[in-house]
Order: structure tokens, then C-alpha cells, then sequence
């Protein structure tokens, strides 16, 4: 049986995860100084994960751009 076109991954598009696995939680804790060696794995407080968004950059407009278009054309 196949799987249906909406519910097929989408290859190599690495979208923002809202959730941490257990090691990058305690990765994120040993950063910030709030993990103690010897403690239980289990139960481990919150941990933020930040988005990154970056803005796409305006393109400049040049006199070569304004010469390629010419009136009349749309």
C-alpha cells in the first residue's frame, strides 16, 4: 500500500522542530549552568527552543535594471 501525496516527507527541506531530544535538552541546560552531573535524565525542566528566521536581502535597483525594462512592455 502507498502513502498518500499530503502525508509523504518532503526531501532535504529541514524545517524548525518545535521539540529538543533528551541529549539536546541536556546539551542546552549544561550551557546555561542548570545541570548538576548525577542527575536523573527523567523529568527535565523546559528548555526554549529559538527560531531562527532571517530576512531575505532587497535587491539593489541598478540604472542597467531600469534600461532592460522598456515602457510599453509589460
Amino acid at each position: 500500500m502507498s502513502i498518500d501525496k499530503s502525508l509523504r516527507r518532503k526531501r532535504g527541506s529541514a524545517s524548525d522542530r518545535s521539540v529538543l531530544t533528551r541529549a539536546e535538552r541536556i546539551q542546552k541546560l549544561k550551557e546555561s549552568e542548570k545541570w548538576t552531573e548525577g542527575r536523573s535524565p527523567f523529568g527535565l525542566p523546559k528548555v526554549r527552543v529559538q527560531k531562527i528566521s532571517l530576512k531575505k536581502a532587497k535587491k539593489e535597483k541598478t540604472e542597467e535594471d531600469e534600461k532592460d525594462k522598456k515602457p510599453g512592455k509589460k
